[in-house]
């Protein structure tokens, strides 16, 4: 089970997804990057989902935060678009799964927690 801070704004997703492809995992969930960065400031996570439009920025922001952290995270985007999600990778992301393939998130998930 991964300890997940997921970074979201669009709550039609999320009340679509959430218990739907990641019920095995503890996920708390933030829907901007001043609420993330203070999770992180007092909290280890495991993975962090993100999303690359929200409300106060943009998700490619948070990378230079995350970066600092030790052990770090993983880091999945989860843009529904290439622009996005291509921004995320190009700051340091590990991998995406974005939202046309979310089916796949818990084995994207599990593959890069056993490495």
């Amino acid at each position: 089970m991964a300890d997940i801070l997921w970074v979201e704004n669009n709550a039609r997703f999320l009340m679509a997804v959430r218990n739907l492809f990641l019920q095995g995992h503890s996920s708390t969930v933030v829907g901007n990057l001043a609420d993330a960065r203070k999770l992180l400031a007092e909290r280890a996570f495991d993975v962090i989902l993100l999303d690359y439009d929200l409300d106060d920025g943009k998700g490619d922001a948070l990378l230079a935060d995350i970066d600092k952290l030790v052990p770090p995270p993983v880091v999945i985007a989860i843009s529904s678009h290439d622009r996005g999600n291509d921004a995320i990778m190009a700051a340091g992301a590990d991998t995406i799964c974005s939202k046309t393939k979310f089916a796949n998130i818990d084995a994207v998930v599990a593959r890069y927690l056993a490495l």
